[in-house]
């Protein structure tokens, strides 16, 4: 299994500091040992509006020259907007996004149903728009339905799309449109119906059913649709002695199975990306930590990942 950046990690909106452009992150994950670069479709790195496409052609060259793949653009797409100009603006955005992933050969696209949106400016640091997580259990009423419904019909629509571009798109297993687990996205994904359309199945966002038994459903359900997925880099510790340790989630106040989850990708054969992303306010001591916070915890997270991948997978 391989290992990718996702560049809202040093995005400089979660740390005190500057943000690191896409060039410096293509060196920065070559130095803490990536093999990729995700590329998240937000200012001030990476909006698609401020990439001309000749500055497309030189990062795709830093990258190739660096030796790190491209593998991934991630939007910030939200289809179930309630009104109808919001629904047709995230229809222009995703253009570019295709056209920006078109430009820098890059084959897949990360998809929200619906995404709450960054609060900034306001702040020292950006905070995520508030939004009801929702429960897996939880009824749909008219409200919902029509959210879930805009959201399958605009999916469908930016799939047609990314198909004449030989594009993929990954569906995220992230709120509040879909809820908590694999259900919601796998459903999705089918009522979708794209041959284009596959996942990306997020274990932090099982929140507390972290079981092997479950896991072990999810994995095995959604198969070889998943092509996608992330791991968060902000619950990692050093003991005294150097070991390093997982932490409770932030989310559900216990631990990630990445153990069970990574052993049920390894019997389906999974070929790509553990992406890591650090996209919580950084904060040591009650303060706003800067970036070398960031490096460190991104740095002992990929150890912990490829020793946890190594122990499991052998290689």
């Amino acid at each position: 299994m391989k290992f990718a950046l996702l560049t809202v990690t040093y995005g400089g909106l979660f740390y005190k500091g500057p943000a690191l452009s896409l060039e410096q992150q293509i060196h920065k994950a070559k130095k803490l040992g990536f093999e990729a670069l995700a590329i998240e479709t937000k200012r001030p790195v990476a909006s698609p509006v401020d990439l001309s496409r000749k500055e497309r052609k030189r990062i795709r060259e830093v990258a190739d020259g660096e030796g790190i793949a491209l593998c991934a653009i991630e939007s910030m797409s939200n289809f179930a907007g309630r009104y109808m100009e919001e629904r047709e603006n995230n229809l222009a955005m995703m253009r570019s996004v295709l056209e920006m992933a078109s430009d820098m050969g890059i084959n897949m696209v990360k998809v929200f149903a619906g995404w709450p949106g960054l609060i900034t400016g306001e702040e020292e640091i950006a905070l995520y728009a508030q939004f009801e997580r929702g429960n897996y259990y939880k009824r749909l009423y008219p409200d919902g339905l029509r959210k879930w419904n805009w959201a399958v019909e605009g999916i469908q629509e930016v799939a047609g799309w990314a198909a004449d571009m030989g594009i993929t798109l990954a569906l995220q297993n992230h709120a509040p449109i879909i809820t908590p687990g694999y259900e919601d996205v796998l459903t999705m994904m089918k009522e979708i119906d794209m041959p284009n359309v596959k996942l990306c199945v997020d274990v932090p966002l099982f929140y507390d059913r972290q079981s092997d038994e479950y896991i072990k459903e999810a994995v095995q359900k959604c198969g070889a649709n998943i092509i996608h997925t992330h791991y968060g880099a902000w619950n990692f510790s050093e003991t005294e002695d150097g070991t390093i340790v997982q932490d409770p989630s932030p989310t559900c106040g216990v631990p990630i199975n990445y153990a069970g989850f990574i052993e049920e990708l390894q019997s389906i054969d999974y070929d790509g990306y553990l992406v890591s992303e650090y996209c919580l306010p950084v904060i040591k001591d009650h303060k706003l930590a800067g970036i070398e916070e960031v490096d460190h915890a991104t740095k002992i997270s990929l150890q912990y990942m490829k020793q946890l991948v190594y122990d499991i997978v052998g290689a």
